[in-house]
């Protein structure tokens, strides 16, 4: 090539770099939106303190819903209360033998979880991560850079929806009589057009 032409494409390809950097850079730091889930009573039945797989039921319609909530672009994210480890109910090491079991079952159905965050402490150790308090929403907001403002939680006690709100989540749903699973949930965000 002739200087010029050569000096021409190295500055071309150069400018290419920095753009193709500064994009790469973009899609790292936008925010993504999430979904918050409790887990007992909204994932599977509460059965009170669940910690062995036999006990372990998914609710009804849960894999299909969590399916369309991923496909309109919200991250998984599991957040739940265990104080059955703080007052040695079950052990961490059974807690985490359950959530394999969890996330290998949402695998073969086609759900992809995000991360579960979990607080092992009793009430009394008054935490700053058992819900009503919203550390573990804040923590995922920080370590999977999630814009709150446009997530949503769902869960099935007040604590669950205090933590929400306290977290500044843009949606929180309770399950209730209306409410009774989170493909009801996902049907009333979509006749409300908020999905």
């Amino acid at each position: 090539f002739p200087a010029g032409a050569g000096g021409d494409f190295r500055l071309n390809l150069d400018f290419f770099c920095i753009i193709f950097d500064m994009d790469k850079i973009e899609l790292k730091t936008v925010p993504k939106k999430a979904l918050f889930l409790d887990r007992d009573g909204v994932i599977n039945e509460d059965a009170g303190y669940v910690y062995r797989r036999e006990d372990f039921v998914f609710k009804e319609g849960i894999f299909e819903a969590l399916r369309e909530f991923a496909k309109a672009g919200y991250a998984l994210v599991v957040v739940t209360n265990q104080s059955g480890i703080g007052r040695g109910y079950y052990t961490l090491e059974q807690f985490d033998e359950l959530c394999g079991f969890m996330l290998g079952e949402f695998e073969k159905e086609g759900v992809k979880i995000e991360k579960i965050y979990f607080c092992p402490h009793a009430s009394e150790a008054l935490c700053g991560c058992r819900k009503p308090e919203p550390g573990m929403l804040l923590r995922a907001a920080n370590e999977l850079n999630i814009d709150l403002a446009r997530s949503i939680m769902i869960g099935d006690k007040d604590s669950d929806m205090q933590a929400g709100q306290s977290a500044g989540v843009g949606i929180n749903l309770k399950l209730d009589d209306r409410l009774k699973s989170v493909a009801d949930a996902l049907e009333f965000l979509k006749k409300e057009g908020k999905i």
